[in-house]
């Protein structure tokens, strides 16, 4: 392998707004990355996970974002593909496949604050599979267990436990639903703090099947080695959008969406679902309608009585009484040839355009009734990036909630957030100004490393930067 040394002379910013500083690094030269990944601070130093494909470095950046130290990672020679790389309390922990043989391997390294291989174990052989899967992760609530997840021939679902805290193998288990499809049925797989698993399958959600629209929900008890199937009848109401989490509080799995009844296209009101985990048959399912006055503030008079179009739920935010606080947030995608292509077809380039406008944020009771809904409005458009300086970053603390984002998506741009207060009220505030300072910053990507502290990558022209905000 190949050591990149990087010495950053510093670039030292401070600024007064809302946040009480901004501090921004010089800038590093990316070559030929895969990903990237902020791990957070271990050690009083920032890491940095680098991936090139076949090369593998951590850097470390002290309190004022001066590169302190870099260090190559070695992984398994052939052909490591790593799934993700994550800091939990004084270490971080690379996940990645590999080949062995003919048998496909799913392994795990654990690293100190320093980047000295502590542990390493692995999770489980996946066997001669004929094909690379496409394996996809989740991760609890206390971000000790995580649940690894494949479709094998897109009709049997397995999945695979573990919990980093001990660096145990828990399970293993498949799952082959009745007549599944797995592009038309799957919605979401999940597992709560104590290691169990949970499927989630949206099954008949067409306008000629309404009554029949229902959720099937797959819940696996590992310690019990058991599987319990719950079908969750919706009604008559055609789903829009969900978003599952488990409550770990009260033991159910919660889930918040939207509906709508003629025009698949727009949302008519929200839905909210628990599922007791001891006894799936108590779970509560409620409805209710958007008001006029919120579609009004969202859509202006020519949505009201039609509802609200192009939403997409971000999260659902759990609430200590089990009711949930639901963010959502318009986006839409549009294809189009450029004026200048040729009309051959082959010949033609199209260009996408990116939108993500307004946030909207709705908490709702356990009993399903609204308590408050919120419309924060914002316009991001950009072409041809994928939407990655778009969005917003979603900033928790137990009284408040931050939502931050750029307020155009260009190279001279302020950046600015929503305070969310407890009943719905908000403040909108300017964060900072990127003029002047090359930045363009990725707050989908950023990562909250305390109560007040946030740090967030920003890139531009090839050359990564991190930016960290203090409150």
């Amino acid at each position: 392998m190949k050591k990149y040394l990087l010495t950053l002379p510093l670039l030292f910013l401070l600024f007064q707004g809302s946040a009480q500083a901004v501090l921004v690094s010089e800038g590093i030269q990316l070559k030929n990355e895969s990903a990237y990944y902020l791990l957070g601070k271990m050690r009083d130093n920032y890491l940095l996970f680098r991936d090139r494909t076949t090369e593998f470095e951590v850097q470390g950046f002290n309190s004022r974002l001066e590169e302190s130290w870099t260090k190559e990672i070695e992984l398994d020679k052939r052909l490591p593909k790593v799934l993700h790389v994550e800091g939990y309390n004084d270490a971080f922990y690379v996940f990645y496949r590999f080949r062995e043989k003919s048998e496909t391997i799913l392994k795990v390294h654990k690293y100190d604050g320093g980047a000295n291989l502590r542990d390493s174990t692995i999770i489980r052989s996946l066997g001669n599979l004929f094909y690379t899967p496409d394996i996809k992760w989740e991760q609890s609530e206390d971000r000790s267990k995580y649940l690894f997840y494949f479709f094998d021939r897109q009709r049997i679902f397995r999945a695979i436990a573990f919990d980093i805290s001990e660096m145990k193998f828990l399970w293993d288990k498949s799952i082959e639903p009745d007549n599944f499809d797995y592009y038309r049925d799957f919605v979401q797989a999940t597992i709560d703090n104590d290691g169990n698993g949970y499927l989630v399958l949206m099954k008949d959600n067409f306008r000629s099947r309404r009554n029949k629209h229902h959720y099937e929900v797959f819940q696996y008890d590992w310690k019990q080695d058991r599987i319990t199937t719950s079908n969750i009848s919706m009604m008559g109401r055609l789903t829009f959008d969900v978003f599952f989490r488990y409550d770990n509080l009260n033991k159910k799995l919660v889930a918040g969406g939207l509906f709508y009844e003629k025009n698949p296209t727009r949302a008519i009101g929200t839905f909210y679902l628990n599922i007791p985990t001891a006894d799936p048959a108590a779970r509560q399912l409620h409805f209710s309608l958007l008001s006029d006055e919120f579609v009004n503030n969202l859509e202006g008079e020519k949505g009201v009585g039609k509802g609200v179009e192009n939403a997409e739920i971000r999260d659902i935010i759990l609430r200590t009484d089990s009711g949930i606080i639901l963010v959502a947030e318009k986006t839409k995608l549009l294809e189009r040839r450029s004026a200048g292509a040729s009309r051959i077809y082959y010949d033609a380039r199209f260009v996408v355009d990116y939108y993500y406008d307004e946030l909207f944020v709705i908490s709702i009771h356990p009993n399903g009734r609204e308590h408050w809904a919120t419309v924060l409005p914002k316009k991001q458009f950009s072409q041809d990036d994928g939407g990655i300086y778009s969005s917003f970053f979603l900033f928790k603390t137990p009284s408040k909630l931050r939502f931050i984002f750029n307020d155009e998506v260009k190279n001279e741009n302020t950046v600015s957030e929503y305070v969310l207060g407890g009943t719905g009220t908000f403040d909108r505030n300017s964060v900072m100004s990127t003029s002047g300072l090359e930045l363009r910053m990725r707050f989908r990507d950023a990562l909250q490393i305390n109560g007040n502290e946030l740090l967030v990558p920003s890139e531009r022209r090839n050359r990564l930067k991190l930016v960290r905000l203090n409150y």
